[in-house]
């Protein structure tokens, strides 16, 4: 590895050789300057300086100033200010032009040593300490995703997981994240199967976890009263990793009450989870009760169009008295600067729910576009591209407004999207669905291993399209392909995100309460 290499400018260096010494002996290679002058020409000349040491008071042009001229060249170097003037007005300069540490005189070794290592080998610590800790809790999660676990044990293995995904995004350790997404695609093999033993009695019996039929009974109505309105914002495909990158920014407005979980109906795509969500019902009862507000996948027309009518028939089943609602649901950039300019018209509302669409068509725009692919590339790309939307758009600007009132703030979504990588082939008619993660159709032909198969759809409570319709839902990373351009559709597909099946990622969704600080 190479030497650190640090340039330290003081016009009392000579005073400073004990310092010195101490670093030379621990392997630092010291450029040492008397002024302002010297440090940037020396700066100029050597482009491998990797740490800087100002005195504050030099002769000629002062540390702010040699500072100012640094980061104009460099504005990423770590630059660390040394001064005997302890005056607030100096130490706030200092610190708004981004400098890396503030040291006060005298400095002894082990400050300089210490400051060093903080800011130097940061990352390197950091990334060991991660791996190390990692290793040691591999085999207790591996122990435990064949342990027979629960529903809310898989919950809490996948929030462990997405925890170690993000601490191990920030430490850039590569052979960690590879070792992680073998355990990642060990735990969906396994929660696939666990699925498939009891979906199927959970939405016959409702013996089971919170799911999208009955997320807003248990989750949302429960927070609903006269003295502070409550929003529900519900964003379109939001994974809870993604939550998880934007809590930080929304934590800085807004106060967590419970984080919780539910579990996405099958399939796990729009249309059926958020018309559940919505109407707090299985999609068959919702054909039953609300034949005209249901369509089937290849009926034409939209398919969730009927989401407000449904939400408020939920509404006057659910509660005695009136409750002053509305739905706002914003598929483009139009409708978003409407939500920003009118959120606060809402607050007079005791329940308002809001339907944000760009997660989802961010998923839909990465298969299509090739620049988002190459933006989005993984999940470490997708949750970075996630977050930059998210601090950026009229959505944030708009819950600040309303962090400064008194409000509840529900964040949840109807479902999440997973990576696919594994083609499986199916055979089907013309009026066989399109979806990569779910089919239903007439005579399909699948390979039984990759699916849950669900022959009769009431049994998963289920419309029937058709007399002879069968469901296939695809398990762990998988996608349909048929046989005609099979390699071309492979290549086009694979490394995309999907939803409609099986999976950590599309099943186990966010639901989070949380109170404006303002």
């Amino acid at each position: 590895m190479d030497k650190i290499r640090i340039l330290w400018a003081d016009d009392e260096i000579d005073l400073l050789k004990p310092q010195l010494i101490f670093l030379e002996k621990k392997g630092y290679d010291v450029i040492t300057v008397s002024n302002g002058y010297d440090a940037l020409e020396e700066f100029e000349e050597n482009n491998d300086i990797d740490i800087v040491f100002l005195d504050e008071s030099m002769p000629g042009i002062t540390g702010l100033e040699t500072l100012a001229k640094i980061k104009d060249i460099n504005p990423h170097l770590p630059v660390v200010m040394i001064t005997k003037n302890e005056e607030e007005n100096v130490m706030e300069e200092a610190i708004g032009s981004q400098i890396s540490d503030y040291l006060i005189k005298p400095v002894n070794p082990h400050q300089i040593l210490l400051t060093i290592k903080k800011i130097v080998d940061n990352k390197r610590l950091v990334r060991e300490k991660t791996s190390s800790d990692y290793q040691q809790e591999f085999r207790q999660i591996f122990t435990e995703i064949n342990s027979g676990l629960d529903y809310e044990e898989w919950a809490d293995i996948y929030k462990k997981i997405i925890a170690w995904e993000i601490k191990i995004d920030e430490s850039n350790s590569v052979e960690m994240a590879d070792i992680l997404s073998m355990q990642k695609s060990e735990a969906n093999s396994e929660f696939s199967k666990f699925i498939v033993r009891n979906y199927l009695d959970w939405v016959q019996t409702g013996n089971g976890p919170v799911m999208s039929n009955n997320l807003l009974r248990s989750k949302v109505f429960p927070q609903v009263n006269d003295e502070v309105p409550t929003i529900l914002l519900l964003l379109d495909n939001l994974r809870y990793d993604q939550w998880k990158v934007i809590e930080p920014t929304i934590s800085d407005f807004f106060r967590i009450e419970e984080e919780d979980f539910f579990y996405s109906i099958l399939p796990t795509s729009t249309q059926y989870s958020r018309n559940a969500i919505f109407a707090g019902l299985m999609p068959l009862e919702i054909q039953k009760r609300h034949r005209e507000w249901w369509k089937n996948d290849n009926d034409e027309g939209g398919k969730n169009l009927h989401e407000h009518d449904l939400f408020d028939a939920q509404i006057s089943r659910t509660f005695r008295k009136a409750v002053r609602s509305d739905y706002i649901k914003v598929t483009n950039v139009n409708h978003a600067k409407q939500l920003q300019d009118n959120v606060l018209n809402y607050l007079n509302n005791d329940l308002t729910a809001i339907v944000y669409n760009f997660i989802d068509m961010l998923s839909h725009a990465r298969t299509e576009m090739e620049v988002l692919k190459e933006l989005a590339g993984d999940e470490k790309a997708y949750r970075s591209l996630t977050k930059s939307w998210f601090m950026n758009s009229p959505l944030w600007e708009a819950l600040k407004r309303v962090s400064e009132r008194e409000v509840r703030l529900v964040v949840t979504t109807d479902h999440g999207t997973i990576r696919v990588n594994q083609p499986s082939k199916v055979v089907g008619d013309r009026e066989t669905t399109t979806n990569l993660r779910y089919k239903v159709g007439r005579n399909l032909q699948y390979e039984r291993r990759d699916v849950l198969e669900v022959r009769k759809p009431e049994d998963a409570v289920l419309p029937r399209p058709n007399v002879s319709s069968t469901f296939i839902f695809a398990k762990e990373d998988k996608f349909f392909l048929y046989p005609n351009n099979y390699n071309y559709y492979n290549n086009y597909y694979k490394n995309t995100f999907q939803h409609g099946g099986i999976s950590l990622e599309e099943i186990i969704c966010p639901v989070v309460t949380l109170r404006s600080k303002g």
